[in-house]
């Protein structure tokens, strides 16, 4: 943090001085961007990247105002979970979330039925033909799948104490290591890493892009060589497979 920045959060932590406040959110505004665009993989046409942004600034002005320099932890660690959380409960308040929903619950479920049959995954036909519909609209649902995981894939794996796994870390750095607590993140870590590494070896490194790299759709299409809407495609069976991974690997867990 340059002594510029220090003296900006000075002036707005002492006195609630708003033009320092603003040049804070104006100089912090790229992680709203970087956020929203992460967000914005496997998302319908019709859903605006300008409107997630918004609701990130939401999030944004939360953090400044939650944030106290002196713990040491950086504030763009700090404030990504507000962004993150801010820019999902815009999504989650779209009119399209719940017929979403329904439609993805029914892929899953006649996945879940032909994979039992079929001992792999089943195909875009052949969930076209399960389901009635034309593969165009199993494919389309397919990429559903992976927007409804953006939007719930960070509780995908939930365990009695109310914490959850999932691949954007959202647990800011802290001083203090709590040896029991730090043993229960590894325990999950390591189920969710047993879930990434049963995908395919493309699926892993469109996720690894995503997730681990901060790429968005774009940037990972240049990497690989493939089009925006093949990475789209990936990205969506990646997480439709990891959500049904999960849900097993904690159901084994529990019993």
């Amino acid at each position: 943090m340059t002594v510029q920045h220090l003296e900006l959060w000075q002036r707005w932590r002492q006195s609630h001085d708003t033009a320092a406040r603003d040049a804070l959110v104006q100089h912090y505004l790229w992680l709203v961007r970087y956020v929203a665009g992460r967000l914005m993989v496997g998302m319908p046409d019709h859903v605006d990247q300008g409107d997630v942004e918004g609701h990130g600034c939401f999030g944004l002005l939360e953090a400044i105002a939650r944030y106290d320099p002196d713990r040491g932890v950086r504030f763009e660690t700090f404030a990504i979970p507000w962004i993150r959380g801010a820019c999902l409960e815009g999504l989650r308040a779209m009119q399209w979330a719940p017929a979403l929903r329904r439609r993805v619950r029914q892929l899953e479920r006649v996945r879940d039925e032909l994979m039992a049959v079929l001992g792999r995954e089943p195909s875009a036909a052949e969930l076209a033909e399960q389901m009635g519909i034309s593969v165009e609209e199993a494919e389309r649902r397919l990429q559903e799948a992976g927007t409804l995981a953006v939007l719930s894939l960070d509780e995908a794996l939930a365990f009695d104490d109310g914490e959850t796994t999932a691949l954007a870390d959202r647990v800011a750095d802290e001083e203090a290591v709590d040896p029991e607590l730090e043993s229960q993140r590894a325990e999950r870590r390591e189920v969710l890493a047993r879930a990434i590494a049963s995908l395919t070896e493309q699926e892993q490194l469109v996720i690894a892009l995503i997730y681990q790299e901060g790429l968005i759709a774009k940037e990972v299409s240049e990497i690989l060589g493939l089009s925006q809407a093949r990475i789209s495609q990936v990205h969506s069976k990646a997480i439709l497979r990891l959500r049904g991974k999960l849900s097993r690997m904690k159901r084994d867990l529990v019993s």
